[in-house]
C-alpha cells in the first residue's frame, strides 16, 4: 500500500497541485467512511441496547424518540480524521494547518457539548416517568447544568481558535465578574427562585395558580429554569419570570385539590320586608317538611316551656313572648338540607349565617364544601342546591331582594291608574 502511495506520489510530482488535490478529496472520503462507520456499525449494538433498557422508559407512550446523543459523539470521529491528516497534504502552509487542528479543537468542543446537552435532555426525559416528578422538577437544574456545560464549551472553543490556553482566558474572568453578574443578574435571580420553589414545594406541573399581576390563572404546565408557564382557562398560556414568585403574591389551588373538598361560599338576599313571625297554621303547614319536622318539635316545647315561665309578660302583650320566625326556621331548613345533600362534604365547614343587612336585603350566607372538587361537578352541584333553596323560599313565606326592573315598574304604574270595575280614573288624594 505503501509503495503503491509513493509510486503515485513520483507519478504527479510533476502536478503538485493535483497531487495535493488529490490528497484532500482522499481525506474527505476518509473522514466520511470514518462517520459512516461509527454511526451505522460500531454504534448499531449500542443503539440496540439502549432500545432494550433505556429508551422504552422514554418513548413507552408510543413518541419517537431520537438518538440526538449518539450522531454527536460520531461527528468527532471524522474531525480527529480531519485534524492529523491536514499534515499530510502537500504544500499546504502551517498556519492553514494550525488553522484547520484549531477550528476542528473548537468543534469537537461544540460537538460534545451539544451532546450533552442532549443526554441532559435524555435524563429529564427519563425523569419525568418517576412517580414524584411532578412535585419535584429537575428541568431548571439540568438547565443550569447546561448553561455551565456550554459555558465551559465556550471558552475552550475560544482558546482553541486563539491557539491559547484555557486557564488564560480563566485567568481574565476574574476582573470581568462584576460585569457576567451584572449582565446574568436576571439567571441568577431565576437560579435563587427556581431553588426556594422547589425546596419549599410551592409550586408544582399540574397546579392550578391564581396570579392577578400576570393574568395568569390556570393550570402550571412547565417549570424551567426562568419561566413558569400556565395554561389559562381560556386556553392562552402565560409565562411569568419564576422570580416573580417570590417578590409577588399568588394563589395555589393543589391544597384545596388535596383537602378532597372544594368551597362554596354564597349568600341569598332576603327581601327583609318579608321576614316575620310564623303563626300557628303556618306552622303545622311547615310540619309537612321531612327536614324540619323533628325541629319544629323541638322549638315548639323550648318555646312553650319559656313562654309558660313567663306567662305573665305574655298574657300583658304578645311581643314578650317567644315565637318561630319564617327566617331562622328557613335557616334552619337550610342546614339540614345541606347535612342531607349527597354531594357536599360532612366532615368540613358547613356554616349558614346571616349577614349584615344592607341596601340589598338580608344576606343569608352558604358555607360549605363540595365532596367532589372537579370544577363542572362542583358548579352543578352549587347550582342544584341554589336552584332548590330559591324554589322553597315561598313556602315559609319568603322573597328574594332585587332591583326592580321595567316590568315592575310598568306592572305597579298601571295598577294605580285605572280601576277594575268601572274603568274610571283614580282620584288621588
Amino acid at each position: 500500500m505503501m509503495a503503491w502511495i509513493q509510486s503515485l506520489r513520483e507519478m504527479l510530482e510533476p502536478h503538485p497541485g493535483l497531487y495535493a488535490a488529490l490528497v484532500v478529496c482522499a481525506l474527505c472520503v476518509a473522514a466520511w467512511l470514518a462517520n459512516f462507520v461509527t454511526k451505522k456499525v460500531l454504534l448499531r449494538a449500542l443503539r440496540r441496547a439502549l432500545r432494550a433498557t433505556v429508551m422504552p422508559a422514554v418513548a413507552g407512550d408510543g413518541r419517537d424518540f431520537r438518538f440526538g446523543v449518539i450522531p454527536r459523539l460520531a461527528n468527532i470521529v471524522p474531525a480527529l480524521v480531519l485534524m492529523a491528516g491536514v499534515a499530510l497534504v502537500p504544500g499546504l502552509p502551517d498556519v492553514v494547518v494550525k488553522v484547520v487542528r484549531n477550528v476542528g479543537a473548537a468543534f469537537i468542543a461544540l460537538t460534545v457539548a451539544m451532546a450533552v446537552s442532549k443526554a441532559l435532555d435524555m435524563v429529564d426525559a427519563l425523569y419525568g416517568r418517576r412517580k414524584n416528578a411532578r412535585s419535584k422538577p429537575i428541568k431548571g437544574y439540568l438547565q443550569l447544568v447546561k448553561i455551565v456545560v456550554f459555558a465551559v464549551a465556550a471558552v475552550l472553543m475560544i482558546a482553541a481558535l486563539i491557539d491559547r490556553s484555557p486557564l488564560v482566558l480563566l485567568s481574565g474572568l476574574g476582573a470581568m465578574m462584576a460585569v457576567l453578574i451584572l449582565v446574568f443578574q436576571d439567571t441568577l435571580l431565576s437560579i435563587v427562585a427556581g431553588v426556594t420553589v422547589s425546596s419549599n414545594d410551592m409550586i408544582r406541573v399540574g397546579d392550578w395558580i391564581e396570579m392577578p399581576s400576570a393574568n395568569a390563572d390556570g393550570d402550571v404546565v412547565d417549570i424551567s429554569l426562568h419561566t413558569i408557564k400556565v395554561q389559562n382557562w381560556d386556553k392562552t398560556v402565560t409565562a411569568v419570570p419564576i422570580k416573580r414568585f417570590l417578590s409577588e403574591s399568588f394563589k395555589n389551588w393543589r391544597g384545596m385539590s388535596e383537602s378532597g373538598g372544594r368551597r362554596i361560599k354564597r349568600a341569598l338576599h332576603l327581601d327583609q320586608s318579608s321576614v316575620r313571625f310564623l303563626d300557628a297554621a303556618e306552622q303545622q303547614r311547615l310540619h309537612r317538611l321531612r327536614l324540619i319536622d323533628d325541629y319544629l318539635d323541638g322549638k315548639e316545647d323550648e318555646i312553650a316551656q319559656w313562654n309558660a315561665q313567663q306567662r305573665e309578660w305574655v298574657e300583658r302583650d304578645t311581643a314578650n313572648a317567644r315565637r318561630l320566625t319564617n327566617v331562622g326556621t328557613f335557616r334552619a331548613y337550610v342546614m339540614r338540607y345541606l347535612r342531607a345533600h349527597p354531594g357536599i362534604h360532612q366532615d368540613m365547614t358547613l356554616l349558614v349565617r346571616q349577614l349584615q343587612p344592607g341596601a340589598t336585603g338580608l344576606p343569608l350566607e352558604i358555607y360549605c364544601f363540595t365532596s367532589d372538587t372537579r370544577w363542572g361537578v362542583y358548579e352543578d352541584i352549587q347550582s342544584d342546591i341554589f336552584d332548590h333553596l330559591l324554589a322553597i323560599l315561598p313556602e315559609f313565606g319568603l322573597r328574594v331582594f332585587q332591583e326592580p326592573t321595567g316590568y315592575d315598574l310598568r306592572d305597579g304604574l298601571s295598577a294605580t291608574r285605572t280601576l277594575p270595575s268601572d274603568e274610571t280614573t283614580v282620584a288621588m288624594e
